[in-house]
């Protein structure tokens, strides 16, 4: 497995709070009433800058961060978040003695998680050849589509037994 220098982790962490960008496609379903589901319609999501896996077997880590742009609204419990190629669509499990918490937050807060991930050897059985990553917020039925870049994922016991999870949501900032 290989690592990445704190100072690198330290200006991806400083990247992700300050170029948040509603780039991804999504189908709205709250309506951002105080203190309601967080949704798509309301807040601006960055994927990465990823501290990718530049080889098979290799570790790699993808943050994604939300800022809210809307009225308050809470994140309570997990992402969820599956990766599709090939017509293979894997949801992903959270990691494993990660504890969920309720954030809230209000017009201008972020929070994030992270997608981690062992990258899969090209054409291997067990690989699966994801294209895209799709996110859905805890509390609610939209969800967003955004390119997956980092190379296949390995599978462990086969290609829909991801070797990828989800951590909890931490809120960033003060």
């Amino acid at each position: 497995m290989r690592t990445i220098p704190l100072a690198v982790t330290a200006v991806a962490s400083t990247l992700l709070l300050t170029a948040c960008s509603g780039s991804g496609s999504s189908s709205s379903s709250s309506d951002g009433k105080n203190g309601s589901a967080c949704s798509f319609d309301g807040v601006a999501v960055q994927v990465g800058p990823a501290s990718t896996a530049p080889s098979a077997g290799d570790t790699g880590e993808v943050p994604v961060s939300l800022t809210n742009q809307s009225k308050p609204c809470t994140l309570n419990g997990f992402a969820g978040a599956s990766l599709e190629g090939g017509g293979t669509k894997v949801a992903l499990a959270t990691q494993q003695g990660a504890k969920a918490q309720k954030l809230k937050l209000a017009k201008g807060d972020a929070a994030s998680f992270t997608i981690t991930y062992v990258r899969g050897k090209a054409g291997d059985k067990l690989s699966l050849a994801a294209t895209k990553l799709v996110i859905t917020l805890p509390g609610g039925s939209d969800s967003a589509s955004y390119k997956w870049s980092y190379g296949p994922v390995q599978g462990k016991t086969s290609v829909s037994d991801s070797d990828a999870s989800v951590s909890a949501f931490t809120q960033a900032g003060d």
